[in-house]
């Protein structure tokens, strides 16, 4: 087939973003697919784009040029946004038209949140993982939160915290965030009044709306669901902090245990709540739920993440590989499980 992966765009996980798409269009290859790898705000020249599909280019070298031009890119997205011009970067568009299906490498803000999604299923572009509705919901975490406590899924107190908004009482400690970020930037933990202005600072530093969430001290685990079934628990112990953008794609950062050492019972609960989340929030073809574990047994979900990292540190592939399934076949199943959806 003729593949499309996107990465890159504007987000604060754009680095991420490259080092996804490498790793998944490495993968196609070598699935015998005609793939390359677009970044969606960047795009590619006129001359580049009858030998897209079949040019087999160096994608380490690609994402690594890609990366250089990280550093411009606000100044971009200013210039675009004055003169009204489009997101979507020279060819994208076209490109992804005439693909078999797009295979969605993105993090973030547009491309995680439901606006790409929608604009493909406008188009009539078919693209992997679930559709723009979801996405919206599971990106932002103020509005998940309303939609899975009312099923019943146990998360973290807290409340929505609006710029220019003061609150009046802070349990501490707590947990700032802000709301539709991802790959933990800007998230902190405040134990007192001078730590929590410096956390709100942080959080509005990225967007409009923070989560002001109860601190919970407990172990931190991860839960993948692919076509609708848990995959093996994996838990996350960082060596230094918590769960950061630092130790998340910091090879040798964090211990990493699939399947985790935990009660059997607890694991099958843990893959419940997963799945549960994921059929709440509308969620298909593959996610991963973030969750904790406190000393006295009780079990928090943080937050559903629909296009999960596909890097050499991210969770998903070692959950998949516990039940036997590799990365290669991983991206496959992926492919499968989304075109299903068009048939």
């Amino acid at each position: 087939m003729r593949i499309v992966v996107l990465a890159g765009g504007t987000s604060t996980e754009r680095d991420v973003s490259l080092v996804t798409g490498y790793r998944v269009c490495e993968s196609l290859r070598r699935n015998g697919h005609d793939a390359n790898m677009l970044d969606i705000f960047l795009g590619i020249d006129d001359g580049a784009v009858a030998t897209f599909f079949t040019e087999k280019n160096d994608l380490g070298e690609l994402s690594d040029n890609l990366k250089k031009r990280t550093k411009d890119i606000p100044e971009e997205v200013s210039k675009r946004t004055k003169n009204r011009e489009s997101f979507f970067g020279p060819n994208v568009l076209e490109l992804c038209k005439k693909a078999d299906i797009v295979f969605m490498g993105l993090h973030g803000s547009n491309g995680e949140d439901g606006k790409v999604q929608a604009t493909f299923d406008l188009l009539g572009i078919r693209y992997t993982g679930t559709d723009y509705l979801s996405s919206a919901i599971s990106m932002s975490k103020e509005l998940a939160k309303k939609v899975l406590v009312p099923e019943g899924i146990p998360m973290p107190k807290g409340l929505t915290l609006h710029k220019g908004h003061k609150i009046e009482y802070v349990p501490y400690p707590c947990v700032v965030k802000p709301c539709c970020g991802g790959s933990s930037v800007g998230v902190s933990i405040a134990n007192n009044e001078q730590e929590f202005k410096s956390a709100l600072d942080e959080a509005f530093s990225y967007e409009d709306t923070v989560l002001v969430e109860e601190f919970v001290d407990g172990r931190e685990f991860s839960v993948a669901v692919l076509d609708g079934k848990a995959l093996p628990v994996i838990e996350i112990e960082p060596l230094e902090g918590f769960y950061d953008y630092k130790n998340k794609y910091k090879a040798g950062s964090t211990k990493e245990t699939c399947p985790a050492d935990i009660p059997e019972d607890v694991a099958s609960q843990m893959q419940f709540w997963a799945e549960k989340c994921c059929q709440a929030a509308g969620v298909t073809t593959y996610a991963r739920v973030d969750e904790l574990l406190d000393k006295e047994g009780n079990i928090f979900c943080l937050e559903i993440n629909t296009l999960p990292g596909m890097t050499d540190t991210s969770l998903i592939p070692q959950e998949a590989a516990a039940v036997g399934i590799s990365y290669d076949e991983l991206t496959e199943k992926i492919i499968e499980i989304s075109l299903a959806k068009y048939e």
